[in-house]
């Protein structure tokens, strides 16, 4: 994120940039970093996230240094987002105390969010290989204007490195081969790329490439203990050395091809393929679960997702010099084994998600409307559908692997989701010092599904309409300082996964629930913005009241159906409901850098998040926490960088302990008795750059050897290990 400052008086806060302030008006969108991958050009679209709102950036430089497992893990270091891991091969990142259903993931403006999201922690941010990421962006806060249902917490943004077209080069002269090389001891990870990028004539390029990584059991710092009782934690389960987490490792294989053509002075068509494969990675709160023989595993042996789109940027006739317009295909496919060795069994399930999806946004050129009065409009629609394939069987091992067919899969197969809106958003500038902004959406959303009458599930017809909107403002009250306030209301609409799922979760075993109703937030924050030359910071507060919120809710085992065996050898039996009442989040984010002499810059961010609902047992029970809302926690970053390429710094990343738990919470596996220990873990970096022809990068990870997980969390942090990377380009 640049160069940054510590300061104790503000605590932390939030985005800076380094250089003076400038008016939103003046404001061009930010370009890319310098990166090792490719630079890129070419015409841009609609702004990627909206100004005036609390945002943050993830560059190339900051990749390169934080040598990350993944692209969530990439998010660490950025105020308001917390990184859960259910699973070694798995990572979610909570905006504001909300996760899964409740966050919009993006991949170069295209929506990764399928009707199978579940609720809580998912694993498809982790889907999108880090080496194709360019920048990553974080907008924190609610959202559904823009960005439709589910925009409740946040949204990610993951902009993917672009070919490289410049104009003085013809034919085929420019042709740019790379390879990267990574290491990490701590789970033997081994893995590379390979990559092209290649222009073709003055008026397309090419970038592409294939990689492949090897993750083993990944060593810990040893046994994790409850912060109340001293006992050891139930998961994960370690082996006998106290300190490999059993549970852990996949392999992991992509591949990705980008072709840009320039159409004209400002337009391009973008014509891009990604493929994501994992195989064979456990979820390690369930391989084994807790109380279960060490040989029982719950393993994802496929976990692939296909995204291709075809994406017009560009003008769009005199009433829009700025629009982007896509056609999208994504393929979502899961393929688990629940080997159960003691009951000669092996319970499995495939589940497909097929998603088309066509995108629209313009917007106009500033104009004149009195004065010293100016404005601007951007609107566009939106359309996704998506069709489910689900199946599921039993293997019995001792009945010569003998396979039976079950009477439905996880979700009920053929079920449909279709889901799309449009919006508008106006801004009005005042003399170059005030900025109103003000949108609306109105969206439509239909589930389908059949009844399946041998496994007691019902039909699913439900039809979802909602209309929101936002409002804010933007006071430039000095030349270095600028106040925000904002108001939105955002929604999600069951999906699919709330609607006809049946699933083993960390708190225990989930049972659908059709009759679920949209849930709605208003969110109010302001913020405050300082940028100097060398000092820049942010600081944010905001509270979020959520009506009809689903949460699980407790089942005794007479609710599972006869033909779910696992649901009555669960622990614990919950159903998905919509809480009579308002639930409220509340917090504060900060930023604060500086940028020092001598290359040198400190940053450090700080965030805390509360979080209280009616409880799921009725309105008797009182008010209760809400489900794995993060403790307070925070960063800080040491960085340097020498014009020889020389570069290095240190990072600590903290958190204090959470004892607020939900009621299941109190019953996830996942949390020790009494809340998760709080942590805090430092580590060194050091690398080198050569031009553009090499790359040496060096990450000590855990320097203490802290035992230590996220919130929420199964997987506990590295112990003390070491990560190298290295990069080469012709």
């Amino acid at each position: 994120m640049g160069r940054r400052l510590f300061a104790p008086m503000l605590a932390a806060a939030a985005l800076v940039c380094a250089g003076p302030a400038r008016s939103a008006l003046a404001q061009a969108e930010p370009g890319p970093s310098p990166s090792f991958e490719t630079v890129v050009h070419g015409p841009k679209g609609p702004p990627r996230l909206p100004q005036g709102r609390a945002t943050s950036r993830v560059g190339r430089e900051e990749l390169e240094e934080r040598l990350p497992r993944s692209t969530p893990d990439a998010l660490r270091y950025e105020p308001g987002v917390f990184v859960q891991q259910t699973g070694h091969g798995q990572a979610s990142a909570y905006v504001r105390g909300r996760t899964g259903q409740q966050t919009v993931l993006l991949f170069d403006g295209v929506r990764l969010n399928t009707s199978t999201f579940r609720q809580g922690p998912n694993q498809y941010f982790f889907t999108v290989d880090a080496r194709t990421v360019q920048s990553l962006e974080v907008l924190r806060g609610g959202a559904s204007t823009l960005y439709g249902s589910d925009a409740i917490g946040g949204v990610l943004q993951a902009n993917p490195i672009e070919p490289t077209l410049r104009a003085e080069d013809r034919g085929w002269r420019r042709v740019r081969p790379a390879a990267m090389l990574r290491y990490g001891s701590a789970d033997g990870e081994l893995g590379g790329r390979v990559q092209l990028d290649l222009q073709l004539g003055d008026r397309a390029a090419f970038v592409g490439g294939t990689g492949y990584r090897r993750v083993g059991a990944l060593e810990g710092g040893g046994l994790l203990r409850s912060r109340s009782t001293g006992e050891p934690s139930l998961v994960p389960r370690l082996a006998e050395d106290g300190r490999t987490q059993l549970g852990t490792g996949f392999r992991e294989l992509a591949s990705d091809g980008r072709l840009a053509v320039r159409l004209g002075p400002t337009s391009r068509l973008v014509a891009a393929l990604y493929d994501y494969r994992q195989f064979d990675a456990p979820r390690t709160d369930q391989c084994p679960p807790a109380y279960a023989p060490r040989s029982e595993c719950l393993r994802y042996e496929e976990q692939y997702r296909t995204l291709g789109y075809l994406a017009y940027e560009g003008p769009f006739g005199r009433l829009a010099p700025r629009s982007r317009a896509v056609l999208s295909y994504q393929l979502q496919h899961e393929r688990r084994a629940h080997e159960r060795p003691y009951a000669f069994t092996v319970n499995g399930g495939r589940d497909d998600v097929h998603t088309l999806g066509l995108a629209a946004q313009l917007e106009s050129r500033w104009f004149a409307v009195g004065p010293r009065l100016r404005a601007r409009v951007r609107y566009g629609a939106d359309l996704y559908h998506d069709w489910v394939a689900s199946t599921a069987w039993t293997l019995f091992s001792d009945l010569d692997d003998r396979v039976i067919p079950s009477t439905r899969g996880q979700y009920l197969d053929g079920a449909r989701y279709l889901w799309g809106g449009g919006f508008a958003q106006g801004e009005l500038g005042v003399a170059e010092r005030l900025w109103l902004r003000v949108g609306g959406r109105a969206s439509g959303v239909a589930a389908r599904a059949s009844a399946d009458r041998e496994s007691g599930s019902r039909a699913v017809n439900r039809k979802f309409g909602s209309a929101v909107g936002h409002l804010g403002l933007e006071w430039q009250a000095l030349y270095a300082l600028a106040l925000f306030v904002h108001v939105d209301r955002s929604f999600r609409a069951p999906n699919l996964d709330d609607l006809t799922s049946r699933q083993q979760t960390g708190p225990g075993f989930q049972l659908e629930n059709p009759a679920l109703d949209p849930e709605h937030a208003l969110t109010v924050e302001a913020g405050l913005r300082l940028a100097s030359r060398f000092v820049s910071a942010e600081l944010w507060g905001y509270w979020t009241g959520l009506a009809d919120t689903i949460e699980r809710a407790p089942r005794s085992a007479a609710s599972c159906p006869p033909s779910l065996p696992q649901c009555a050898a669960s622990w614990s039996r919950f159903q998905l409901v919509n809480l009579d009442g308002w639930s409220h989040l509340a917090g504060a984010e900060a930023v604060l850098r500086v940028t020092l002499p001598f290359g040198f810059a400190v940053r450090t961010t700080l965030a805390y998040a509360v979080g209280e609902g009616p409880s799921p047992l009725g309105a008797a029970s009182g008010s209760v926490p809400l489900s794995r809302v993060p403790p307070l926690n925070g960063t800080a970053e040491l960085r340097y960088r020498h014009r020889v390429g020389l570069f290095g710094g240190a990072g600590l990343r903290w958190a204090l302990a959470q004892s607020r738990l939900s009621l299941g919470d109190q019953q996830d596996v996942r949390i020790p008795a009494g809340g998760t220990p709080g942590f805090a873990v430092l580590e060194l970096r050091a690398g080198y750059r050569f031009r553009r022809h090499l790359l040496v990068s060096l990450l000590l990870e855990n320097l203490g050897d802290a035992v230590y997980r996220y919130h929420g969390s199964s997987v506990n942090g590295p112990g003390r290990s070491v990560t190298v990377n290295l990069e080469g380009r012709l």
